[in-house]
């Protein structure tokens, strides 16, 4: 029924007259009757559908989800397909949260249903649990550690308190959540209990919801603690395929699962666990919004009972694949994606990005009909398995990986989706292709162009808060650029972008939606996202004009639009990056030595809250970073060189201009290094990479980057040569396309 409802709504689209793109003979005419194909109403209804019951991997409904697309696919004109893999994924068998002591109460358990969201309350949602977590059944004492990450547990010993067979209670920010349990789990605690702090998502922002968006005191987080900092995807078949044929390894092979038990909280359990700690006080920025006293705890006062017991099966991923051949270069891609899995119901993330890229694929269907064909071949895919660990792009990836180093041209990833701004992440040389298309769609609230109202954005908030908003995105917004981020992770471009070497972008609106407040909970529901997020999903709609131009000019364009100055231009700020960064160390590392040798640390401690130096680690090394700086030169000079032919390509002989297109294809592979990052060689793009302890968050130049922050300083002065040597290697490829240009005449 679910299927034949949609096929009657498509079928009742189509018939909808429209101006023949065939006729247009312009870019903008094409692209007017791709707009008039995007219905809000159609995402509306497809949202409410796909968002009325659980979708987590292996729940019915998402795999129901996926045979509606196929179909779909299908009857807008695709070639479509689902591609199945086997995946490790625990789902909880039982979990239990108790506070033992001073007094025994029941914690945990599945969030309150809420009236006003009909899908609060249905059969079939799992109870709140992170992935991937280490099974176990503890009781022990409770330390609170404010967000988890290293400087947290620097603070903690300066006051002498030790995790050490503790569990400890973090809460969600500053860093990726699998960074909590496994810095945890390397201190030596046998548990980690994570919440939501008011502070960061609560009613410090907005109402809780229903009343306002925020997140309510019973709502609870989801998430993988999947350790993606060494590789996604499946934790038993890292760099292949999780076909029914792979070898895979054991559990206790698998170096991203963890060992011991988690589980994510409400803030209404953690208040009553933090407000029976005792210890110092917590002061300043590591103290949360609670209306309570912190303290760090760590005493036999208080002890909790937590124990989690999964169900550790295989379990079955549904990819949908939907391919539009391309009339010119069939064997050249432009790979789209969204992932279709949620946490729970999942209407804002990743639903409000699917039904956009929903609405891609139709009014792309429907300009084929008229006559129309891409030049080169389109690619759709509705993945699986994201959330718990890029699982379902990772694996297709892996699977197809020298077919799409040979064919696929670009990647373009999107999420969840919001009210606001544009923003955008990828490769650096797409900036100016992202630019352009930003000025061509309208802001659904201002009618300015989206690309104008980022930037005001970030220029306003640059003269109220100067410190806030990082120097390159103000100079971007200043030169009308959209400012382009780099690639972290904690979506499905990953295994694109930084394993492969295949150029990609991730794009979405947000900055005024509050789907922070129901982000991996049972309130991220069609509800919500009507009343808090993109009412009337008038974003949605901008996404897909914005998308759609995308993938319309790279895939008619004689090449992917590139202009290679603009990541010229990132790597020389990277390496100055670099440069301040180890000189800003050093000075702070002789700064400690200083300040320990006059006892200022002992003089400054409070009796209420006595601590100690923190430990001396020794001084930076001068890292020799002249290989970086020339290399940065190099393609400084080669990339203006190749923007200045190319802006003159098509004066050129057509055998001339094939010889450039086929240089240029696959240069960004030359960026990807064999050996790969330094203890995870999955991660071989020696650009960009999610970092080590910030997991979501990108880090550029990662292999010296991490070396100087993590002070792993042989690691930062191989990877000087390693990553010079790559940015070489681009920089005479774009020497050599210029070569074959001839003079300008």
């Amino acid at each position: 029924m679910i299927v034949k409802s949609f096929l009657l709504l498509g079928t009742a689209a189509a018939a909808l007259a429209i101006a023949s793109p065939a006729s247009a003979a312009d870019t903008k005419g094409l692209e007017s009757a791709f707009d008039a194909q995007i219905s809000a109403a159609d995402q509306q209804q497809w949202l409410q559908q796909m968002a009325s019951a659980p979708n987590h991997v292996g729940a019915p409904h998402n795999k129901a989800n996926a045979e509606m697309e196929l179909a779909l696919f299908k009857q807008w004109g695709w070639d479509a397909r689902i591609e199945t893999f086997d995946v490790l994924y625990p789902t909880p068998i039982s979990t239990t949260l108790e506070l033992v002591t001073p007094q025994h109460v029941a914690l945990g358990g599945q969030e309150p249903a809420v009236a006003q969201d009909p899908t609060s309350n249905l059969e079939g949602m799992l109870p709140p649990y992170v992935a991937y977590q280490g099974d176990g059944d503890v009781t022990a004492p409770v330390v609170y550690l404010n967000y988890g990450m290293p400087d947290d547990y620097a603070a903690l010993a300066r006051r002498g308190i030790d995790v050490r067979g503790k569990i400890v209670l973090a809460r969600y920010g500053a860093g990726w959540r699998g960074l909590k349990p496994k810095l945890a789990q390397e201190h030596g605690a046998v548990g980690t209990l994570i919440y939501s702090d008011p502070a960061d998502d609560g009613f410090s922002g907005d109402d809780p919801y229903p009343k306002g968006g925020a997140r309510p005191e019973g709502g609870v987080q989801r998430g993988s603690v999947q350790d993606m900092t060494l590789y996604p995807g499946d934790p038993l078949t890292p760099g292949i395929g999780a076909t029914a044929n792979a070898k895979r390894l054991t559990r206790e092979e698998a170096r991203t699962l963890l060992k011991i038990p988690a589980l994510p909280i409400s803030y209404a359990d953690a208040s009553k666990i933090m407000a029976a700690l005792e210890g110092p006080v917590v002061t300043g920025n590591q103290r949360g919004g609670l209306p309570m006293a912190y303290h760090w705890g760590g005493t036999d006062a208080v002890k909790v009972h937590l124990a989690v017991k999964s169900d550790w099966s295989l379990k079955r991923l549904y990819d949908v694949i939907a391919v539009m051949k391309g009339r010119a270069y069939p064997d050249q891609w432009i790979v789209r994606g969204n992932h279709r899995d949620a946490w729970v119901m999942g209407a804002a993330d990743p639903l409000t990005g699917q039904v956009a890229m929903m609405s891609e694929a139709k009014a792309l269907g429907t300009l084929a009909r008229t006559g129309w064909r891409p030049d080169r071949t389109l690619v759709y895919a509705s993945w699986d398995g994201e959330e718990p660990g890029l699982l379902g792009s990772t694996e297709w990836a892996e699977t197809h990986a020298d077919e799409l180093k040979r064919k696929a041209v670009l990647y373009i990833n999107t999420d969840n989706n919001g009210r606001g701004y544009l923003f955008a992440q990828g490769n650096g040389e797409l900036q100016h292709l992202v630019s352009q298309v930003a000025s061509d769609v309208a802001d659904p609230q201002t009618g300015a162009p989206v690309i104008e109202r980022s930037r005001a954005a970030i220029l306003a908030a640059h003269y109220l808060n100067p410190g806030d908003v990082r120097p390159e995105l103000v100079e971007d917004a200043k030169a009308g650029k959209l400012p382009l981020g780099p690639l972290g992770s904690g979506s499905d471009y990953s295994a694109f972008a930084q394993h492969l070497g295949i150029p990609s972008l991730n794009l979405g609106f947000g900055g005024e939606d509050q789907s922070g407040g129901s982000y991996h909970s049972i309130y991220d529901s069609f509800y919500h996202v009507m009343h808090f997020d993109d009412p009337g999903l008038a974003y949605g709609v901008a996404l897909s004009k914005v998308i759609g131009r995308v993938v319309l000019r790279s895939a008619d364009s004689p090449r992917v639009p590139a202009q290679y100055s603009d990541l010229a231009s990132d790597v020389r700020g990277y390496v100055a990056d670099l440069q301040k960064l180890a000189a800003d160390q050093r000075e702070r590392d002789r700064a400690l030595v200083d300040l320990r040798r006059e006892n200022a640390f002992k003089l400054a401690s409070a009796p209420y809250d006595p601590t100690v130096a923190p430990a001396d680690l020794g001084i930076t090394p001068l890292i020799d970073m002249l290989a970086l700086q020339n290399a940065s030169d190099h393609l400084t000079r080669a990339a203006a060189a190749a923007d200045g032919m190319l802006a003159r390509e098509d004066k050129l002989p057509p055998a001339t201009q094939a010889r450039i297109n086929s240089a240029l294809h696959g240069i960004d592979q030359l960026l990807l290094d064999p050996q790969g990052l330094p203890g995870r060689g999955w991660y071989k793009n020696l650009i960009s990479a999610p970092g080590t302890l910030t997991g979501y968050g990108a880090k550029t130049l990662p292999g010296v980057r991490e070396g100087i922050e993590q002070r792993r300083f042989d690691d930062a002065q191989a990877y000087v040569g390693r990553t010079a040597a790559v940015i070489e290697a681009y920089a005479n490829r774009l020497d050599q396309v210029v070569a074959m240009a001839g003079p300008a005449s």
